[in-house]
């Protein structure tokens, strides 16, 4: 059953009734239903389908067995071939040249001039290996042939965002401007997540959904691995923590998939894992060891189309303060729980309640607030207005003492929310230290805005906030309720 994707599915099948070729590239990273929603909106319409082989064989660990890996990918290629019906003969080609012309004639002999025609091309980036010349055979495939065929839909998937953005969105050479349409598959939301546990019968409550997606984001694959028969801490348990757990490995599985250079994109990751904050360039150069370079560049980049971090100025600072954070909830419930504890056999039900627990559920809702930064303006009533979201945080000096802002909403109509992230198991009590620190942050930011502006502090909580003398401190109060809105 598909949840959700309506705006997905309304552009495909736009698509496919188009009167043109149509290129698309479908991207989005790994597990988040890329190869389910193509499968469910075509079911049955597909003239020619062919997936890359993973990259994660043993065999292919050595670069000198590049020339092993491309005759392993032309040799499945040739096998798709065959079992669709679409191979003549069982000669396997010898480049990739050869096997799109293989495809070219296939489809040609199979047109009828009426029906359309569809290619789907899944997990894209594998089949271009080192030196395979994948991507000569796929230019010669669309600018020599497929293009000039109206009744032609070819979709190039990939869960390597970075490629298909630098390969073919972004191309500068022959496939410069080919791309008819993309489309971003990005996690579910906690609207679509519910839905989701919804049709499989999961009956969590919010706060546990909420949980849920604080653990392994709005990931699809992952959500389904939950058991409607256990609680959620017996689910985090079965899925992270127990010698069969499937996500045990996943951590490294991800980055193996996604990257062609897993160890150094899993050492930025866990480096930026222990500030909460996010770290500037030379923090992050420092901190890891990586010398300074262009490849370095583009290392971050690719990890920020893959939604892995986000790069962010504190308001009221420029780019040279720039910083990077971590925002993947799995990579960072990974980190901090399961890569620590690889070895041992850890039992969720007995560190739940811990501290460290509950400080990693504080700064999880924080992401998931960023993550639902819509919800909460239209909770506000400024979903058309426009705004720029940002952290916000002033390092301590000897002078003064440093503080830090969970989310900053700078308005156009020339107010600025400060918001207030807690995440707690019932309504949120503010204190007198809590009044204080509320206070001193309002009181530092004033030196930040424009003098036209002016501060409306909002408190984002799941249930609510206490009647007492403090409860006047906030303008707003956003629930998780309003989280899950549509």
């Amino acid at each position: 059953m598909l949840i959700g994707r309506e705006r997905e599915v309304g552009k495909l099948k736009e698509l496919y009734e188009s009167d043109s070729a149509e290129l698309v590239a479908l991207y989005g990273r790994r597990r988040v239903g890329k190869t389910f929603l193509v499968d469910s909106v075509f079911a049955g319409k597909i003239t020619f389908r062919h997936s890359g082989l993973s990259p994660l064989d043993d065999r292919y660990a050595d670069e000198s067995s590049r020339k092993s890996r491309l005759g392993d990918q032309l040799k499945h290629f040739t096998q798709s071939l065959a079992l669709q019906g679409l191979l003549k003969s069982r000669k396997k080609p010898s480049s990739w040249l050869e096997a799109f012309y293989m495809l070219e004639d296939a489809l040609q002999e199979k047109d009828n001039g009426v029906d359309r025609q569809l290619v789907f091309i899944d997990e894209i980036q594998w089949l271009d290996t080192p030196k395979s010349g994948f991507m000569t055979g796929l230019e010669a495939f669309w600018n020599g042939w497929a293009c000039h065929r109206p009744n032609l839909m070819v979709i190039v998937c990939g869960s390597s965002t970075s490629w298909i953005l630098n390969k073919l969105i972004h191309n500068h050479g022959g496939l410069y401007g080919r791309v008819t349409s993309q489309i971003r598959l990005l996690p579910f939301t906690l609207h679509e997540c519910e839905k989701f546990f919804a049709a499989k019968g999961i009956s969590f409550s919010r706060y546990d959904i909420t949980q849920a997606y604080m653990a392994v984001g709005g990931i699809p694959y992952y959500l389904r691995l939950f058991d409607r028969k256990l609680s959620l801490p017996q689910n985090i348990q079965a899925i992270f923590f127990d010698s069969d757990a499937p996500l045990r490995e996943e951590f490294d599985e991800l980055f193996s998939s996604t990257f062609t250079n897993p160890d150094t994109m899993k050492t930025i990751v866990r480096a930026l894992s222990k500030k909460e904050s996010g770290l500037t360039r030379s923090e992050l150069l420092q901190e890891t060891k990586i010398a300074d370079s262009g490849e370095f560049s583009k290392q971050l980049k690719a990890l920020i189309s893959g939604n892995f971090i986000m790069p962010y100025c504190s308001y009221g600072t420029g780019k040279r303060e720039e910083l990077y954070k971590l925002i993947d909830p799995f990579c960072i419930f990974s980190i901090r729980f399961v890569q620590t504890n690889v070895s041992s056999h850890l039992q969720w039900m007995n560190i739940e309640d811990s501290g460290s627990v509950t400080a990693w559920r504080g700064l999880a809702f924080e992401n998931v607030c960023f993550h639902h930064a819509e919800q909460i303006k239209a909770a506000l009533g400024i979903r058309g207005v426009s705004t720029k979201e940002s952290l916000w945080s002033r390092r301590g000096t000897e002078e003064s003492p440093g503080a830090q802002i969970d989310m900053i909403i700078d308005r156009r109509d020339r107010i600025v929310n400060l918001c207030e992230m807690k995440f707690t198991a019932d309504m949120f009590t503010m204190k007198s230290d809590d009044h204080f620190a509320l206070i001193r942050r309002k009181s530092t930011l004033t030196e930040f805005i424009p003098r036209r502006s002016s501060i409306q502090t909002t408190l984002v909580t799941t249930y609510g906030l206490t009647t007492n003398e403090y409860y006047s401190d906030f303008v707003h109060i956003v629930t998780i309720n309003e989280l899950f809105a549509f």
